[in-house]
């Protein structure tokens, strides 16, 4: 039986959170951080705060991130390249990698608003159930994230804009960064919230959530690769990570289009989960490694590929069918 077959691998995670609910504080205090931003290089950030929205679909396979144990395996594996710099996760998500000491030398940002479940009726009501700032600062981690979406025709819309402010403001008096993921969204005939992706829909996104909070010292964008990104990212000049959302399309386009989006002034790098968590070889190394060789950074080293490698063969993954 390989390691990703034993239901126990992920066992003593339990018992520590029953005997010692305190190690996670302990791992938090002890990890060694990430040694710091820098203009010259891009980041890569695995996203992994999906199931605490109730989104656990990948495509065509609407559990795909139900099972911890093998969401676990795949994060293990993409933390393992020395090119990803770090994570984006929801409480629990975080403390079990905190745990299994995954997050050493890396950036660390928490899902602050997870209110606003996917189908839930007042959806766009999207509260802060996560990370609070109090808590990220806790934990030493680097900033937290926002999902921020409009809908001009929700009331509720104007609640999520004010936490959001609330919650920038938060964090830029504990200088951490807060990274604002905005849409446009609405609700189609059949009542799903759709975000509109067109580019004059990103831009005036981007216009009203880099307003929000009595400072943007702190503030980057998180945004999608649209059509026409070029001016995208004309309408800001904050510092800017690429999101990639369901993936859509052949790996091969996906991984295009970010390669075209990278090469623009003011991206900062990369924040993506399911596209490459959840690739649709299965190969989850190999496309954490197509997607590190996009970015205007140096190549890691020899001995830290060979490393990569021999996690992926000890921990290997296959995407459900």
């Amino acid at each position: 039986m390989s390691a990703n077959d034993d239901p126990r691998r992920y066992e003593h995670l339990s018992r520590i959170r029953l005997e010692d609910p305190e190690a996670v504080a302990r791992a938090a205090a002890t990890r060694r951080r990430h040694p710091g931003l820098k203009h010259s290089t891009q980041n890569f950030i695995v996203a992994a705060d999906h199931p605490a929205r109730g989104a656990l679909a990948v495509g065509p396979q609407p559990m795909a991130m139900a099972d911890r144990r093998d969401l676990l395996d795949r994060l293990q594996i993409a933390l393992a390249n020395p090119a990803v710099d770090g994570i984006l996760a929801s409480p629990d998500i975080m403390d079990d990698l905190l745990l299994l000491g995954a997050l050493e030398g890396k950036l660390v940002f928490g899902s602050m608003n997870r209110g606003g479940l996917a189908g839930l009726v007042n959806e766009f009501d999207d509260r802060f159930t996560g990370h609070t700032a109090a808590a990220l600062e806790a934990l030493g981690a680097d900033g937290g994230k926002m999902l921020t979406r409009i809908c001009l025709g929700d009331p509720d819309t104007v609640a999520t804009l004010e936490a959001t402010a609330k919650a920038i403001d938060s964090l830029a008096e504990r200088k951490l960064i807060a990274m604002v993921e905005p849409f446009l969204s609405v609700r189609d005939a059949h009542g799903k919230v759709r975000n509109d992706l067109r580019a004059d829909a990103v831009i005036k996104s981007v216009g009203i959530a880099e307003g929000l909070g009595s400072t943007s010292a702190y503030t980057w964008m998180k945004l999608p690769v649209v059509a026409e990104m070029e001016r995208v990212m004309a309408s800001t000049t904050m510092p800017t990570v690429l999101l990639g959302g369901d993936p859509d399309g052949s790996q091969d386009e996906i991984f295009a289009s970010w390669q075209a989006a990278l090469a623009l002034p003011g991206v900062r790098g990369l924040t993506v989960g399911r596209t490459l968590l959840y690739p649709q070889d299965g190969d989850v190394a190999g496309a954490v490694a197509t997607a590190a060789s996009l970015l205007n950074n140096p190549a890691p080293a020899p001995a830290a590929a060979a490393q990569e490698r021999t996690l992926s063969d000890r921990i290997p993954v296959k995407v459900s069918e």
